[in-house]
């Protein structure tokens, strides 16, 4: 499965490419929803970072509603270091005179939160973006490239797709539904497949892969298998179109609706398959982004044939850092 991707996170990137209209309301709402509930590290930076340099009145209501919630965020992590900073300071005091196990305790959890409270907060107010900026997992939130009332349109999606008819609580006992293995498409997807597809700009993926197969060998006796991240990058260097469904699930009373996603998986090519990974992304070809936008559920071997004529770049591998 493709637990982790590089994507272009700004919108600006669909607009210009592919003409699609942004849809701004949705943006407004999900920051909103995120501000309130706690899930504001789900939005990469790279997203936010797009509102930057708001160009119309829409954009710049989000501009200063991410200024607003990052105040907000810078204002609890130095609540944090101070209140860590007095932990740490009584700790050493009673170690210097009188050591104890809760002393002791106090030290070293004082220490990594402190640690952790000084990444936050350098993190958030950093300028310069790095690639990790742009990088997604289960839960985090990409702009998605759709047809919604008959325009192409950027919406932000969560990354784990909901599918149509699931709760909350139904998606927590299948949480693998970020990916949609192309041999399900027609099954578990078939609510989905031919109705709701969607595009990703995606540059690297990430997978989990067992040590001991990515180096082609058995596990010694006695060895204990060991998972590794391994990153995946076309070669050459390019962003990929990748294949996605979604789905919109109305909001209960009291929760905001959701548009979620997930990103179609099909059998790997021998480059990554060697390097002991059993999935991998579908990028299609961008002449058919338009036919894959607007699918036929009467016509799904058309479908098919789009995942099927997709673009194959050498997908070189690493260890992820």
């Amino acid at each position: 499965m493709c637990y982790s991707a590089q994507i272009q996170a700004s919108y600006r990137r669909y607009v210009r490419e592919f003409g699609a209209h942004i849809s701004l309301e949705r943006f407004v709402d999900l920051f909103w929803e995120k501000r309130r509930d706690g899930g504001w590290s789900k939005l990469p930076k790279a997203m936010r970072a797009a509102f930057e340099a708001p160009t119309n009145e829409g954009e710049l209501v989000i501009a200063d509603l991410i200024a607003a919630a990052e105040r907000e965020h810078a204002g609890l992590f130095e609540a944090e270091l101070f209140q860590q900073k007095t932990r740490l300071t009584a700790a050493e005091r009673t170690l210097a005179t009188k050591p104890t196990k809760k002393a002791e305790n106090d030290h070293r959890i004082a220490t990594d939160k402190i640690a952790r409270a000084q990444r936050n907060l350098a993190d958030l107010q950093r300028t310069e973006l790095l690639p990790r900026d742009s990088r997604i997992f289960p839960g985090y939130y990409a702009p998605v490239l759709v047809v919604e009332d008959g325009l192409l349109t950027v919406i932000p999606m969560r990354y784990q797709c909901r599918l149509p008819g699931w709760t909350a609580a139904m998606e927590r006992q299948k949480p693998g539904t970020y990916n949609a293995r192309r041999d399900n498409l027609k099954k578990a997807w078939r609510q989905l497949y031919g109705y709701k597809h969607g595009v990703v700009i995606v540059n690297a993926f990430y997978e989990n892969v067992a040590r001991h197969r990515m180096e082609h060998r058995e596990l010694a006796p006695g060895e204990v298998e060991e998972n590794v991240v391994l990153e995946f990058r076309p070669e050459p260097q390019q962003d990929m179109l990748v294949a996605c469904l979604w789905s919109f699930t109305k909001g209960e009373e009291g929760e905001a609706d959701l548009y979620s996603f997930a990103a179609i998986t099909d059998e790997p090519p021998p480059e990554v398959s060697a390097a002991g990974h059993d999935r991998c992304i579908v990028p299609i070809r961008r002449e058919n982004v338009d036919a894959w936008l607007h699918p036929d559920p009467k016509n799904l071997p058309a479908l098919d044939a789009i995942l099927e004529d997709r673009n194959r770049p050498y997908y070189e591998h690493r260890l992820a850092a």
